[in-house]
């Protein structure tokens, strides 16, 4: 059972001009494949986030400023592998949406700095759905 949030979302979904499914296109071009990447994209987009804040304002103090160096050589590689995966989910999400490349660009570039991906993603999500404001 879906809560009347989830329906007007999908609801903003499915009547969005922008998505290339609103045409009755299937399989990689869907409504239901285009909402699942953005899904993946939004979780990653916030553990990335979470992840690189956690570097920055935790590990590396730690690692530098304590000398305890298990903070960052935990989070860091975790992160790398996570960012990794983020950079592949953005690619796919902006060839379902026929993203151009400068935006795809950016939305990845957004991933490396600190709180940007919460923007990038709220962004992203926006446009997808159809409701971006100028």
């Amino acid at each position: 059972m879906t809560s009347p949030a989830d329906d007007t979302a999908l609801d903003a979904l499915r009547a969005s001009p922008t998505l290339p499914a609103a045409s009755g296109r299937t399989g990689r071009y869907s409504e239901q494949a285009i909402h699942g990447a953005l899904l993946r994209f939004r979780v990653l987009a916030y553990v990335v986030g979470v992840g690189l804040i956690a570097l920055v304002l935790i590990g590396v103090p730690l690692k530098y400023l304590a000398g305890t160096p298990v903070v960052a050589e935990t989070v860091g590689p975790l992160h790398g592998f996570l960012f990794m995966l983020y950079l592949a989910l953005t690619v796919d999400l902006a060839s379902r949406c026929r993203f151009r490349p400068v935006h795809t660009l950016a939305i990845m570039i957004a991933g490396t700095v600190p709180f940007l991906s919460f923007v990038a993603e709220r962004k992203v999500t926006r446009q997808v759905l159809g409701r971006a404001t100028s």
